[in-house]
């Protein structure tokens, strides 16, 4: 952080958090793993330095039963540096849109907690000619370009079963600056008018009831890990009107360092988006948004 001149951060687990913990275990171990995480937040912040000051996203216990994932997700309000939760894409398995996922969501609503999604899995290896296809290019096909349409299918899956039409105060804050979603929202928009089978255009099926740029007006925060001003530009244009004031800086710290700069300088996968806030040209206020204003704005934490 110091060297990066950075003097707030927001730490988490890395994926996948806790979904692969057996039922049984779950809960006490979140509990103890959420409770450590706010403990050692506590105890840096502690020492009054104001250049290195930390908070948390926890994790819940989604392989628990649901009265018990819910308990956590309650909890969490409790934990006084714990800011919001983190979650993947598979949320209780079947995805995000799972009818299953409702309680948790009235509960985060109802707690206005936000939710930090990050993706995990990717897309299956066929996606991209199969497993040779993936050894000759290492990990750039699947953090490239399947991590982020992970997000874009999981958050789409999510508008058009109507989650945010049924909880229209969720806060979730999406990695990678949404995905490829600020760039296919309005595609998204004009299939969803144009479909035959949504109630709206004479069909037996329910459909989305909000327009998808509403949703990412009012539910949806986007980070700023995205390492390009064309990509950041979009993120913010797709973000509405006051869309400079949605977007909040991030790292994706320890996420990775060039190899050459694994023991010394500064990491490039840091900078990088640094030197895209300051390549945008916008006014210093604006910049001090991106950079950390909103995301004490919104409850979560400058970063």
């Amino acid at each position: 952080m110091k060297t990066h001149d950075i003097s707030i951060s927001v730490i988490s687990l890395a994926n996948p958090w806790l979904d692969f913990l057996p039922s049984e275990t779950a809960l006490q171990i979140a509990q103890q793993i959420n409770n450590d995480l706010n403990a050692a937040c506590e105890s840096q912040n502690a020492k009054n330095d104001p250049s290195q000051r930390l908070y948390a996203f926890a994790s819940l216990p989604l392989s628990a039963s649901p009265d018990e994932i819910i308990s956590e997700a309650r909890r969490l309000k409790t934990l006084p540096c714990v800011k919001g939760t983190i979650l993947g894409t598979s949320g209780l398995g079947p995805g995000l849109d799972d009818p299953g996922m409702y309680p948790l969501w009235s509960a985060l609503e109802e707690e206005s907690t936000m939710i930090f999604l990050h993706p995990h899995y990717g897309l299956p290896d066929s996606a991209f000619g199969g497993p040779e296809t993936i050894a000759r290019s290492g990990h750039v096909l699947p953090l490239a370009l399947g991590f982020p349409l992970e997000t874009t299918i999981a958050v789409t899956r999510m508008y058009l079963a109507g989650v945010f039409d049924r909880f229209p105060k969720l806060k979730m804050l999406l990695a990678h600056s949404g995905g490829t979603l600020p760039f296919l929202a309005g595609r998204i928009q004009s299939c969803v008018e144009h479909e035959r089978d949504f109630t709206s255009n004479g069909g037996d099926k329910q459909g989305p009831q909000r327009d998808i740029w509403e949703v990412l007006e009012t539910n949806i925060w986007l980070d700023a890990v995205i390492y390009s001003k064309a990509g950041l530009k979009a993120a913010i244009e797709a973000a509405g009107p006051n869309g400079i004031d949605r977007l909040c800086f991030g790292t994706d710290h320890p996420f990775f360092p060039p190899i050459s700069q694994v023991t010394s300088g500064k990491w490039s996968s840091v900078t990088s988006n640094l030197k895209v806030v300051e390549e945008l040209g916008v006014k210093d206020e604006d910049a001090k948004k991106l950079l950390g204003g909103n995301a004490a704005q919104g409850d979560t934490v400058e970063t």
